[in-house]
């Protein structure tokens, strides 16, 4: 077997470097993540919802309307009454923000 005839070698992730949006990010996600087993928590809560009012700032500077409309669906649903299901839209939304962001950092959005 040849040189040609071997399968490319297999592509490493790309993992973007934390930005100060990704950082937000990441904080709102594991904060969401803890809401999860304690969806009570005011202190907790009190912290997405700023840490939210940051990463709008952040993303309104960037010019991103997808991820400005997701981040504003998060702000309601923050300031819902707590229960599992609120957790999981919290979840869910911050893992979306992460996948918007590093698609934005790679240059694919």
């Amino acid at each position: 077997m040849d040189q040609s005839d071997q399968p490319p070698a297999p592509r490493q992730p790309f993992v973007p470097l934390m930005d100060r949006l990704g950082k937000l990010c990441a904080a709102g996600k594991e904060g969401a993540e803890y809401l999860w087993q304690v969806p009570g928590d005011a202190e907790v809560r009190k912290t997405i919802a700023d840490t939210l009012g940051l990463i709008h700032v952040e993303v309104a500077k960037s010019g991103r309307r997808e991820m400005l409309r997701l981040v504003e669906d998060l702000q309601t649903a923050i300031a819902a009454s707590p229960s599992p299901q609120q957790a999981e839209i919290l979840q869910d939304g911050f893992d979306r923000l992460i996948r918007l962001w590093e698609a934005a950092k790679s240059g694919l959005f």
